[in-house]
């Protein structure tokens, strides 16, 4: 009996998509958002980095670095964002929003507004030649570990995160 639900499951798995098949990549039901959220995510974590490390070494080129770094994760929200709903709507069919995907959903609304608001104190103190304002760096760590949470919870509604 054991070996006859191994064996079921096992079939299962190889009913798999040609990972070259451009049409089911794109027009897969939540394929792009999982695709996408990679980008304000690694591009807000380098521009940290590049920030923290330009504070201490007084190096403009890192400075630099983190601001173009930010343009980029703040440009690249306004996809994620609609390709979140998109994924809501065709993948989890509307759900009603509750539990995990209510707490993905409201992390991931905080982390984007704090991503724009990082950006704006960049931007605003490059466009007035300003000294950033100190209190800018614990609130750039702070989005960092809000972002982990709302990939980790997006990492269950996705199944990435599941047991097994």
């Amino acid at each position: 009996m054991l070996h006859h639900a191994k064996s079921a499951s096992l079939k299962k798995v190889h009913l798999m998509v040609n990972p070259f098949d451009l049409k089911a990549a794109v027009l897969a039901k939540h394929a792009q958002h999982v695709v996408l959220i990679h980008f304000p995510i690694a591009l807000f974590i380098s521009a940290v980095v590049f920030d923290l490390i330009s504070q201490w070494t007084d190096r403009r080129g890192l400075a630099d670095a983190a601001y173009y770094n930010l343009v980029g994760a703040t440009m690249s929200t306004l996809p994620v964002l609609a390709t979140g709903i998109l994924a809501w709507q065709f993948q989890l069919e509307g759900q009603k929003l509750k539990g995990i995907l209510l707490i993905h959903l409201v992390l991931a609304c905080i982390s984007t507004v704090m991503i724009w608001f990082v950006w704006w104190l960049h931007f605003r103190a490059r466009r007035r030649t300003l000294v950033l304002p100190r209190y800018r760096l614990p609130l750039e760590v702070l989005a960092v570990g809000i972002i982990a949470l709302t990939r980790h919870l997006g990492g269950f509604l996705s199944g990435v995160n599941l047991p097994g």
